[in-house]
C-alpha cells in the first residue's frame, strides 16, 4: 500500500519564528540565498504588519513548502521526524501518513476539524508541494 506522505500545519499554533526554514536550510546545507521552506506573513501585505484597527489586529504566519522540499525522506524513512517538524518550537507542523486513520498526522487533522477548524490548500499557481494542509480557526 502506498503512503500518502503529508505535511499539516496548524496556523493557530505557528508564531512566524522561522525555525522551520532555518532548520531545513541548515540541514540541507542550502546556499545563503535559497529555501525550501519561507514563512509568509498573512495581515496587511507587508512582513510582520497586522490588518486591522486597534484593538481589532490580525496577522498570522504560513510556512510555504517549495517543490524542492524533500520531507526529508532520509530521516522519515528510518521513522525520524522531518527538521521542520523536529525544530518547531510551537510544535504547529505534523507529518505523517494521511492515509492511516492511527496516525499522528490523521488524528491532528480529525481534531482540529472537530474543533471547527477550516482547512486550506494553495493554489496550483503557488508552485508550492503537495499534500501540505493548513488549518486555521478563525475566517481571517
Amino acid at each position: 500500500m502506498t503512503k500518502k506522505n503529508a505535511t499539516l500545519v496548524d496556523l493557530e499554533r505557528c508564531t512566524g519564528c522561522w525555525t522551520c526554514g532555518m532548520s531545513c536550510k541548515m540541514a540541507h546545507h542550502l546556499d545563503i540565498d535559497e529555501y525550501w521552506l519561507s514563512t509568509r506573513t498573512i495581515g496587511n501585505g507587508s512582513l510582520d504588519e497586522p490588518i486591522g484597527v486597534f484593538p481589532d489586529l490580525h496577522m498570522y504566519w504560513m510556512p510555504i513548502y517549495s517543490k524542492n522540499c524533500m520531507r526529508c525522506t532520509d530521516r522519515t524513512s528510518k521513522g525520524l521526524l522531518p527538521f521542520c517538524m523536529l525544530c518547531c518550537p510551537s510544535k504547529a507542523i505534523t507529518h505523517g501518513d494521511l492515509d492511516d486513520p492511527e496516525s499522528e498526522i490523521s488524528k491532528k487533522r480529525d481534531e482540529l476539524i472537530s474543533r471547527g477548524y477550516r482547512q486550506i490548500r494553495l493554489e496550483p499557481w503557488e508552485n508550492t508541494r503537495d499534500n501540505v494542509f493548513y488549518f486555521k480557526k478563525s475566517n481571517f
